[in-house]
């Protein structure tokens, strides 16, 4: 429903008054008098401005959403653990609720965050190791499955779930082993 008597604020412009001169700054900061910029690029910069001031107000209603998601399950487990002396969740403090018909639910999950340390490296050797050996006379797309999931993204982290399913594998030769043992102990949770 929308109420039509709220006003949205303005949308700030990025104009600067100096001296009685209207300028905007540049990516280096310098003031430009906005009668040398170009009209297709403050149209741009309109469109960039706009687009930021209503990304801005969603991220709050997100955040304030992310909040009660939070609080209000963690509010209704502390009443229940006063009342019946229970506590709701897995050791990871997984929950699930639900309304009275049935037909909605709220989970709240909570994940691990990995980051993998300097093991990861030693695992990925022994990977290798492994690997050249039982490829000698193989195609070279059978020699890329390992390596490929030690590449990293543009961000330089690594396939999470390429590197489990190596773990996954039943292989028995003591390398592989000692690599799946050294992949675990890097695997570091931060949080």
């Amino acid at each position: 429903m929308k109420n039509d008597n709220v006003t949205q604020p303005a949308i700030p412009d990025g104009r600067i008054e100096i001296e009685g001169n209207t300028c905007r700054r540049d990516p280096r900061g310098a003031l430009v008098p906005i009668d040398v910029i170009k009209a297709v690029d403050q149209l741009e910069d309109g469109v960039v401005r706009k687009i930021m001031h209503f990304a801005e107000d969603l991220s709050a209603r997100v955040s304030r959403f992310k909040g009660h998601t939070f609080t209000d399950p963690g509010e209704f487990d502390a009443l229940l653990a006063q009342e019946y002396y229970v506590t709701r969740g897995g050791p990871k403090g997984n929950r699930t609720y639900t309304s009275c018909d049935g037909l909605m639910r709220v989970s709240v999950r909570t994940a691990e965050l990995l980051e993998f340390g300097t093991g990861l490296q030693q695992a990925k050797s022994l990977f290798d190791e492994c690997l050249n050996e039982w490829t000698q006379n193989s195609r070279a797309e059978i020699r890329a499955i390992v390596p490929d999931a030690f590449n990293t993204d543009q961000e330089g982290k690594i396939c999470r779930s390429a590197i489990f399913r190596l773990l996954r594998y039943d292989i028995r030769d003591p390398r592989w082993i000692e690599a799946c043992r050294a992949l675990r102990e890097a695997m570091r949770p931060m949080g």
